[in-house]
């Protein structure tokens, strides 16, 4: 499997991905309190594309994981209580991590982690950050396990939507 930059080819695909992991996030634990229709959407895609911040990993031709990594924080975190103080330039910040219903639990999350390390190593950066819904218990797994370590909880202005308190991890490179 191949991990890429996301091109404007991809976005119908990553639109899809998206909606197909919405749908089946409404009829099972939505863990990352994710809404159709509200994020992801084809928009978050097209935003990651023109940035050149979206990364997708394939499967032959067929998106099956994608994530967003920027540099630039939420700006929320500023609130927290991190280990060291970091600039934008010196961390990478993981968003929009999702991997396609059919594919889960078949590795494709460590696979995309092992990249997002990688890369953020070969950019000589100093720490990996990410903020995750309270509740998303797989993923806050998922980066425990790579050695992410919990700095706070935080509100992201969600609560509209049911998602109050935000977990900030940080992973020291």
């Amino acid at each position: 499997m191949d991990i890429e930059k996301g091109t404007e080819c991809n976005i119908e695909e990553l639109e899809a991905l998206y909606n197909d992991l919405n749908d089946y996030l409404d009829a099972h634990i939505n863990y990352p309190g994710w809404k159709k229709g509200v994020y992801p959407v084809k928009e978050t895609a097209i935003q990651g594309v023109e940035e050149g911040t979206l990364y997708v990993m394939k499967d032959g031709h067929q998106i099956v994981g994608t994530v967003i990594l920027r540099q630039e924080q939420e700006a929320a975190y500023a609130k927290a209580n991190w280990s060291m103080h970091l600039k934008d330039e010196e961390i990478m910040v993981i968003h929009t991590f999702a991997v396609h219903p059919t594919y889960l639990k078949k590795g494709i999350g460590k696979k995309l982690m092992d990249f997002i390390i990688q890369h953020s190593q070969d950019m000589k950066l100093k720490a990996i950050r990410l903020d995750v819904y309270e509740n998303n218990i797989p993923a806050i797994h998922l980066y425990k396990k790579y050695g992410f370590q919990y700095v706070d909880t935080i509100d992201l202005g969600y609560g509209k939507y049911g998602l109050n308190n935000f977990e900030l991890y940080q992973k020291l490179l």
